[in-house]
C-alpha cells in the first residue's frame, strides 16, 4: 500500500442521510480547489431516472468493464450495479483528496487495497429517515419501514471514521463534513512538503 496516494474519503450512511445533498454542498464549496475530487459513480440506473448526478451504463457494458478491472470498488445494491471508476487513482497519485459515496460492503477492501482511506458516515434519527424517504416517493410505506429495519453492516474497527448527524439543519451538517476535506487536505500538503 502506498501511502504516496491522497485520501479516499468514502462516504456512507442510510438512504435518506443527506449524503448526497452533503457532496453536492461540498462539491460548491470546493469547485475551485484543484486537490478535491468529486468523480461520479458508474450506476446501472438510467440517466433519467433521478437521483444523483451518476454515469449510466447498461448491465452488460458494466460486467465488461468490471471484468477488465475498471473499477477500484464495485457492488450490487437495490438491483443496481455501482462502480467506481479506477480512473480515480491519478488523481489520488497527484495528491488529490478524492470523495465518493459507496456502500459499507466494500469499506474492508478500500481499507486493505486504496489506503490512505477515511470514512465519513453520515447519519440521522430514523423518523428523519423515514420522512426524508417519504419525500423521495420511490418506495411504498412498507418498503420504507423494511429499508430502515435492515441491520447495518458494521465498519471494520480500523478504519478512520468520522460521524456526521445530518439529522438538523443541512449547513451544519455541511461546515463539518467541508472541515473534515479541509483537515484530509491539509494534512496532504504537509506530508508532500515532508516527502
Amino acid at each position: 500500500m502506498s501511502h504516496d496516494l491522497g485520501e479516499l474519503i468514502l462516504v456512507v450512511g442510510p438512504s435518506g442521510a443527506g449524503k448526497d445533498s452533503l457532496l453536492a454542498g461540498a462539491r460548491e464549496i470546493f469547485a475551485d480547489d484543484p486537490d478535491v475530487y468529486f468523480p461520479r459513480r458508474i450506476v446501472t440506473r438510467p440517466r433519467d431516472a433521478g437521483g444523483e448526478d451518476h454515469i449510466a451504463m447498461d448491465p452488460d457494458a458494466f460486467a465488461e468493464i468490471r471484468a477488465a478491472g475498471g473499477f477500484i470498488l464495485h457492488w450490487h445494491a437495490h438491483g443496481l450495479d455501482y462502480g467506481i471508476p479506477r480512473e480515480v487513482q491519478s488523481m489520488r497519485r497527484e495528491g488529490g483528496t478524492v470523495l465518493v459515496n459507496v456502500s459499507r460492503s466494500v469499506i474492508t477492501e478500500a481499507w486493505r487495497h486504496l489506503a490512505p482511506v477515511t470514512v465519513i458516515e453520515v447519519t440521522a434519527p430514523k423518523e428523519v429517515l423515514a420522512e426524508r424517504l417519504r419525500q423521495r416517493n420511490r418506495e411504498s410505506e412498507a418498503d420504507i419501514r423494511r429499508r430502515l429495519a435492515r441491520p447495518v453492516l458494521a465498519l471494520p474497527e480500523r478504519v478512520r471514521v468520522v460521524c456526521i448527524d445530518n439529522g438538523g439543519r443541512l449547513e451544519t451538517a455541511l461546515s463539518q463534513f467541508a472541515e473534515v476535506i479541509r483537515q484530509k487536505n491539509r494534512q496532504a500538503a504537509m506530508a508532500a512538503e515532508n516527502g
